[in-house]
């Protein structure tokens, strides 16, 4: 029995020891210490009134650890007592508004301190505006000690090439850390990227295409109604709507992930894609609603793309990191169609030097890149399966610069045609490959098919009405069904992935990185990331630090 009120907490055996009622139900010796205060010492003040003993509860072990025994009474501590004191226990503080959500049932928001602020560094209404905000308001801001918000700044172009690896500049190097969770699901806002414009792109030229073969002399025998560019041209508005809404929203709300999407050596080729699909949508609006467009419509849309082709052609030619030999990739011919289809535009609703000078520069452009991305320089990587469609992009701009040079010259002449044999032998070329897009997985980066197979086919439609004969018309309607069947499987394909599978817009790793390399992590994060995945990655993880270690001993 002694070894046992040896074991209890002085306090524990202090009540236990006065026999209050209920506590345990057993007996204990009377004459137990309490607090180094022998018990027969106050057995004979019993005449005393009831004192009552106030007993503080921590909320929890770790307070009851750092802070001291709280024992109240409320005379002196020499009288320190009754034969039966009365003990008030009171109540245990709530830790968090969490425990009573869970005790009540009834869901509560968390307080400040308890929300996660790591994707507050790429909000727009966070970081500088929110502290002077506060201030203005007469309040100082709290320092939260947890949050790790660092000051966001412009990401150099080199960091890029630092920090990520592949040929989009998307898988993130095992030396790196990103400021974002990489275990939880991001925003839906930093997840949709800029490439989401590529399925308007495809949408809007199938409008392109009904239209025109509804319109045209070569494909009239097919009685196809206009009202089938009606439905694609409306599909094609509302679907721009709100890929449009969405990206604004990213804008307004994430800025910084915007800014490094346009900082991106390879995304920012798809900042044309919103334009060029507005281009589609003007070239592609049913007869029965405008037969002509006003010409200050095309300046409008040519002005955002004019001032695109300043910024990246520069550095193509200036040198630098940004030098197209280091960033050549199929997504740089967004800003070449953009040319092309700006010509086509122009010269359909009349305008006359315009549409030469965009087809000029694209012309020379277009040349510099398709010799630079047929010789794959050594410090370019191989582009995965998953990215093979954007193969076909190559197909795009010899398709729509053919139909702009006989918009501007008013035939299909040699020209025209010339171009038109370009883009179909690289059709063939790719088309051929059944192993090439074999086993693929599914991404945003299919939509690349879309829009180049419908130029190829809208192209073959114009070179049927120059050359009419059977065979030119059966390749017409052959193009038009493949590039139909394409677009209808991957808007399909796409909304099952968006709505049902809910796996279209992963994390977006690329925009996340760090704006300097990180010093001492790159060993720890092969431990926790590499090391315990496979036997090979051990191997390799093991080789690492065999290298680094070989690298010190050198060094001494």
């Amino acid at each position: 029995m002694e070894r046992k009120d040896e074991e209890l907490p002085s306090l524990i055996k202090a009540i236990s020891d006065h026999e209050v009622a209920g506590f345990d139900g057993v007996e204990h010796h009377p004459h137990t210490s309490v607090s180094g205060i022998k018990a027969a010492e106050i057995e004979d003040e019993c005449e005393m009134p009831q004192h009552s003993v106030s007993i503080s509860m921590p909320p929890s072990p770790v307070e009851h650890e750092h802070k001291t025994k709280r024992v109240l009474f409320n005379d002196d501590t020499t009288n320190l007592g009754a034969p039966n004191p009365m003990f008030y226990s009171q109540p245990i503080p709530k830790a968090s508004l969490l425990h009573e959500a869970i005790t009540n049932g009834k869901s509560a928001p968390l307080p400040p301190k308890f929300r996660d602020k790591r994707f507050d560094s790429f909000k727009t209404w966070s970081g500088k505006l929110e502290r002077q905000l506060t201030n203005l308001r007469g309040g100082a801001p709290e320092p939260d000690p947890n949050s790790r918000r660092p000051e966001m700044g412009s990401v150099p172009v080199d960091r890029y090439f630092d920090a990520l690896e592949g040929p989009e500049l998307d898988v993130l190097r095992a030396s790196e850390e990103i400021l974002l969770p990489e275990d939880k699901v991001w925003p839906f806002l930093l997840r949709f990227p800029i490439s989401s414009f590529g399925i308007c792109l495809g949408v809007s030229s199938q409008a392109i295409m009904w239209k025109t073969i509804s319109s045209t002399e070569s494909t009239r025998f097919l009685h196809m109604s206009p009202h089938i560019n009606q439905v694609f041209w409306f599909v094609s508005i509302a679907l721009m709507a709100a890929v449009a809404s969405i990206y604004a929203l990213k804008l307004i709300f994430y800025w910084e992930a915007v800014r490094r999407e346009y900082h991106h050596p390879i995304r920012v080729n798809f900042f044309f894609a919103p334009w060029i699909a507005l281009l589609f949508l003007a070239m592609g609006i049913p007869p029965s609603m405008a037969h002509t467009l006003p010409k200050p419509l095309w300046y409008i849309l040519m002005t955002p793309i004019f001032c695109l082709e300043v910024k990246i052609y520069g550095q193509w030619m200036s040198g630098g990191q940004r030098r197209l030999s280091k960033v050549a990739n199929p997504c740089n011919h967004l800003s070449v169609v953009g040319n092309f289809v700006g010509a086509l535009l122009g010269a359909s609703m009349g305008i006359k030097e315009g549409p030469i000078f965009f087809f000029a520069i694209g012309l020379a452009h277009y040349t510099v890149l398709f010799v630079t991305l047929y010789q794959r320089l050594p410090t370019n990587e191989t582009l995965p399966k998953d990215l093979h469609p954007v193969f076909f992009l190559f197909v795009a701009a010899p398709s729509v610069a053919s139909m702009a040079w006989a918009k501007i010259v008013g035939s299909f002449d040699y020209g025209s045609r010339i171009a038109y044999f370009i883009a179909m032998f690289l059709y063939l070329s790719l088309a051929i490959r059944v192993n090439f897009f074999r086993g693929i997985r599914f991404s945003l980066a299919w939509w690349a098919y879309t829009f180049p197979m419908t130029g190829a086919a809208i192209a073959t439609i114009r070179y049927s009405s120059a050359v009419e004969n059977a065979v030119t018309k059966t390749f017409a309607v052959i193009l038009c069904i493949v590039a139909s069947l394409i677009v209808a499987a991957l808007l399909v394909t796409t909304v099952i992935h968006a709505f049902i599978l809910g796996d279209l817009f992963p994390n977006d790793i690329a925009i996340a990185i760090s704006e300097r390399r990180p010093k001492s992590s790159t060993t720890r994060r092969w431990y926790h990331r590499r090391a315990a995945s496979s036997d090979a990655s051990v191997d390799q993880f093991l080789k690492f630090s065999d290298a680094k270690d070989v690298e010190l001993d050198t060094g001494k």
